[in-house]
């Protein structure tokens, strides 16, 4: 079993705490994300796939949420196939990025990939890690 290790940048924050970016490739193109623990689940930024990938959705709408099938995206080498995304507003996070001249950020990567490619965060190299082989099951 192969392992991907990726850089981690810490961004600090008015309260003395900090988020951790990492750079990932949607469609083809740089961008950055935000590592979340807390979330229970990976989102993408709603008006970065409508203003830049509107031809390429395929959308489930619901009350709340829309949900598309992303083809790939990539998180260092780790390629990751056909991921069903969960599409929010992420304006107000990049609002506060915005006035602390941090960059925009397109996702936010949680629990489920995580899990899914047994994460492990390295504080002190500021890297992460992913299995090659994903567990086929969510708990």
């Amino acid at each position: 079993m192969a392992v991907i290790t990726v850089p981690i940048y810490p961004m600090k924050l008015g309260d003395g705490g900090f988020h951790l970016f990492v750079e990932i490739v949607a469609f083809r193109d740089k961008h950055w994300a935000v590592i979340d623990t807390g979330a229970s689940r990976s989102v993408f930024d709603r008006s970065f796939i409508e203003v830049s990938w509107l031809d390429t959705l395929s959308t489930e709408n619901t009350i709340s949420e829309v949900i598309m099938v992303l083809p790939q995206f990539e998180i260092g080498n780790l390629k990751i196939q056909k991921y069903n995304a969960l599409i929010l507003d992420l304006n107000p996070i990049n609002d506060v990025y915005a006035s602390l001249t941090y960059p925009r950020i397109i996702a936010i990567i949680g629990s489920d990939l995580f899990y899914r490619y047994n994460a492990l965060i390295n504080y002190k190299k500021l890297e992460i890690s992913f299995s090659t082989m994903p567990c086929s099951e969510i708990l």
